[in-house]
C-alpha cells in the first residue's frame, strides 16, 4: 500500500515539474498575449441597463483585441437608482456626488486606477466629484468629442434627460471642443423626453408611439441643419438605431465604454 501510494505521489511531482517538450510550439500557449492592463473602476446602476451594456462592451473589445477570451480587470459598484432619482428631484445634487465620491473612493479602495460614470446625467456633478478623487474621471463629452471630429462634422444635435439638455455640462463641455450642439428649446418636449427616458427605458420598456416621438424630435433638429445626432442618455440606444435616421448617431455608451477600453488597454 504505502509503495503505491509513494508511486502516486511521485507520479504526480514528476507530472507537474517536467515541462512539455513542445512548449514552444503548443497553439494553447501561442494564442496567449501578454499586456499589462490597467484596472477600471464602472460606477453603474443609472440604469443597470445601460451598465450591463458598457460591461458587456467593455469585455468583448478586450476579447476581440487579444483574439482569445482575456477579460480586462474590471469593477463595477452599482448605486440606487431609485434613491438617485430622488435626490434629482428633491435638487440634492450634492447627495447625488456624494454617492458617486463614495463609490469611486470604494473601487479605487478596491484596485481600480481610474473610474468612469455609465451615465450622462452624474457628468452634472462631474468637478466636485474629480476635486474629491485623487485619480482620473474618465469623461462621457470628452470622448464623444473626439468621435464628431473623427466623422469631420461641426454640427450636431443632443437629446438626453431634462439635466442635460437644459444645462450645458456635457454640452458645454462638447462646444469647447470646437462643436456646435443643438437641443430641443421647448419645454414641452423636454419633459416628455425626460419621461420616456425616466418612466420607461430605465425599466427597459421600449413602446413604439414614445420611438416616433423621439425620432420626430429628433428630424425637427437635422432639418435645422444638425448633421448627426448624439444620444446623450445611456438609454436611448436601447430604442434609437442606426437605421432609424440617416445622419450619423453618437452612441454615447458605446463611445465611453471605448475611451475605457482605450484607457484598459494603455491605448
Amino acid at each position: 500500500m504505502k509503495k503505491y501510494i509513494y508511486g502516486l505521489l511521485f507520479l504526480g511531482l514528476t507530472s507537474y515539474i517536467i515541462p512539455s517538450e513542445n512548449t514552444e510550439t503548443d497553439p494553447v500557449k501561442l494564442e496567449v498575449k501578454t499586456q499589462k492592463m490597467n484596472t477600471l473602476g464602472l460606477i453603474g446602476g443609472t440604469s443597470w441597463h445601460s451598465t450591463l451594456d458598457y460591461y458587456s462592451t467593455i469585455n468583448q473589445a478586450v476579447n476581440d483585441h487579444f483574439g482569445n477570451n482575456t477579460n480586462p480587470p474590471l469593477l463595477v459598484y452599482t448605486l440606487n437608482q431609485a434613491e438617485v432619482h430622488r435626490f434629482q428631484r428633491e435638487d440634492k445634487w450634492d447627495s447625488i456626488a456624494g454617492m458617486l465620491i463614495h463609490a469611486g473612493k470604494s473601487l479605487n479602495k478596491a484596485g481600480a486606477e481610474s473610474v468612469m460614470f455609465c451615465a450622462n446625467t452624474p457628468h452634472k456633478v462631474y468637478k466636485s466629484v474629480q476635486d474629491q478623487l485623487d485619480f482620473p474621471v474618465i469623461h462621457i463629452a470628452d470622448a464623444t468629442s473626439k468621435a464628431i471630429h473623427k466623422k469631420g462634422l461641426k454640427k450636431v444635435c443632443f437629446i438626453g434627460t431634462k439635466y442635460s439638455m437644459t444645462e450645458d455640462f456635457i454640452t458645454g463641455r462638447i462646444e469647447d471642443n470646437g462643436l456646435e450642439v443643438l437641443v430641443p428649446k421647448e419645454d414641452k418636449v423636454i419633459n416628455e423626453l425626460h419621461r420616456i427616458i425616466i418612466e420607461e427605458l430605465t425599466y427597459g420598456e421600449v413602446k413604439p408611439e414614445s420611438k416616433k416621438y423621439v425620432l420626430s424630435v429628433i428630424n425637427k433638429m437635422i432639418a435645422e441643419g444638425a448633421e448627426g445626432v448624439i444620444l446623450g442618455c445611456t438609454e436611448f440606444p436601447l430604442m434609437i438605431f442606426e437605421d432609424d435616421l440617416n445622419v450619423s448617431i453618437f452612441d454615447t455608451t458605446k463611445i465611453h465604454s471605448q475611451s475605457g477600453v482605450d484607457y484598459i488597454l494603455n491605448e
